[in-house]
């Protein structure tokens, strides 16, 4: 079974998530708990990836079902440290521009 490490953050200007290992079918319900317990305050969420190593589409799609709630919620979702291969996962499904926004589009992003 991989390992996944999920530690959440409250600061007053956003919401932290740091994860690290590998995100899939198997990791993917605790991650998903995370995100769900951070409550809908209206600040970012910063999801911290710089520790992970590998992402399969149930990891995809927990990020864009997280994106799509956010954006209900009026936040915003800012993902950091991505990987190659997690990157690569994006970039391949097109939902890197989904997920990713160019610099002038992007919320304040900074150090997480």
């Amino acid at each position: 079974m991989n390992n996944l490490t999920v530690v959440t953050q409250q600061y007053t200007d956003r919401d932290v998530i740091t994860v690290a290992g590998e995100i899939d079918l198997h990791t993917c319900p605790a991650l998903m708990d995370a995100t769900s317990a951070v409550p809908p305050d209206g600040k970012a969420l910063h999801l911290e990836m710089s520790g992970v190593s590998f992402m399969d589409s149930s990891g995809l799609n927990l990020l864009l079902r997280l994106h799509h709630r956010l954006r209900a919620e009026g936040r915003h979702l800012v993902i950091a440290g991505l990987q190659d291969q997690p990157t690569q996962v994006l970039l391949l499904t097109g939902a890197y521009d989904v997920l990713i926004p160019r610099a002038a589009d992007a919320p304040d992003s900074s150090t997480v």
